[in-house]
């Protein structure tokens, strides 16, 4: 049999295991689990990279517990705006969305929008009024009106009414995944809830290619977590892949350079996903956990959390 791979995130934070319980750990694993396999089921019935991405991120999207989809995070209005993106690295092309609200799948409206239009990138009004045209699922708004992700809102809502300079800081959590089909193709995608009290209009690294998410069948598949606005400035995706490209290094030691190459510059909280064209995984973060696992293969799954 060819091989195949696949490899996900949900996130990278700054939680320590004491704040976890265990059965809130428990479900973390869980969900991570399923989403680990519904990517590599399409993989394993020889379908494509992309769509093995798509199918993951969806697992993800529709589990509360994660900064996607259902689980999105609260604007300063108290809002649920989305943004996401998907990678073919066959041919390059490419689909996001941003600032979209009620979309159950923002990942497929991504999907549809490299594989529908001429574009790469449809943003709030214009992106709404095409998934519609697709008819794709849309959701009242309680459903994505988490009561926990309410709490973190109101939380961080009074913390930067008393302080407007407190930077959103909760829920900097994104999803992803990275894939590689049977035949030799690659995929990425990402799709994230975004910042806890981020200002309206604000819109993260995800659906920007380069940025949080990127695939190239030559060299690598890349999507990336933490916070946006610092993988945005270090092009981190695509510093990856630059890394392999031109230096000749490893997936894994391209994902550990790229994670620590603007730390005096620019800081910030990031975590990797990479996948290569012979199935090597890569995995870096630079905080306390980064929710992820892979599966290579027949192989058994891997999931984790912490350094583990």
């Amino acid at each position: 049999m060819k091989k195949f791979a696949i490899a996900i995130h949900a996130g990278a934070e700054n939680l320590k295991k004491s704040e976890v319980s265990p059965e809130k750990e428990k479900a973390y694993r869980h969900g991570l689990s399923e989403a680990l396999t519904a990517g590599w089921s399409v993989l394993k019935k020889g379908g494509t990279a992309v769509d093995a991405v798509e199918a993951a991120v969806r697992s993800l999207e529709d589990n509360p517990l994660f900064n996607a989809g259902k689980g999105a995070a609260l604007t300063e209005l108290g809002e649920n705006k989305m943004d996401a993106a998907i990678m073919d690295g066959k041919d390059m092309n490419a689909g996001a969305c941003s600032n979209v609200e009620q979309i159950k799948n923002p990942i497929s409206l991504a999907r549809a929008i490299m594989d529908k239009t001429k574009h790469v990138y449809l943003t709030s009004d214009g992106a709404m009024d095409f998934a519609r045209e697709q008819e794709l699922t849309i959701k009242p708004v309680p459903y994505f009106q988490e009561e926990e992700r309410i709490k973190e809102w109101e939380k961080q809502h009074e913390k930067e009414k008393k302080k407007p300079e407190a930077r959103a800081k909760m829920r900097v959590d994104t999803v992803g995944a990275v894939a590689l089909d049977m035949e030799g193709n690659l995929a990425a995608a990402t799709s994230t809830g975004g910042l806890t009290n981020q200002m309206n209009g604000r819109v993260g690294d995800s659906p920007i290619i380069g940025a949080g998410t990127y695939a190239n069948n030559e060299v690598v598949a890349v999507s990336c977590t933490g916070e946006g606005e610092e993988i945005m400035r270090s092009v981190l995706a695509h510093e990856v892949y630059s890394l392999m490209k031109y230096k000749g290094l490893s997936v894994q030691e391209a994902c550990d350079e790229a994670v620590d190459m603007y730390k005096k510059k620019i800081g910030g909280d990031k975590g990797i996903i990479a996948l290569d064209p012979n199935g090597e995984v890569g995995m870096v973060y630079n905080c306390n956990l980064m929710f992820r696992g892979f599966r290579i293969g027949g192989d058994d799954p891997v999931v984790r959390i912490w350094e583990d």
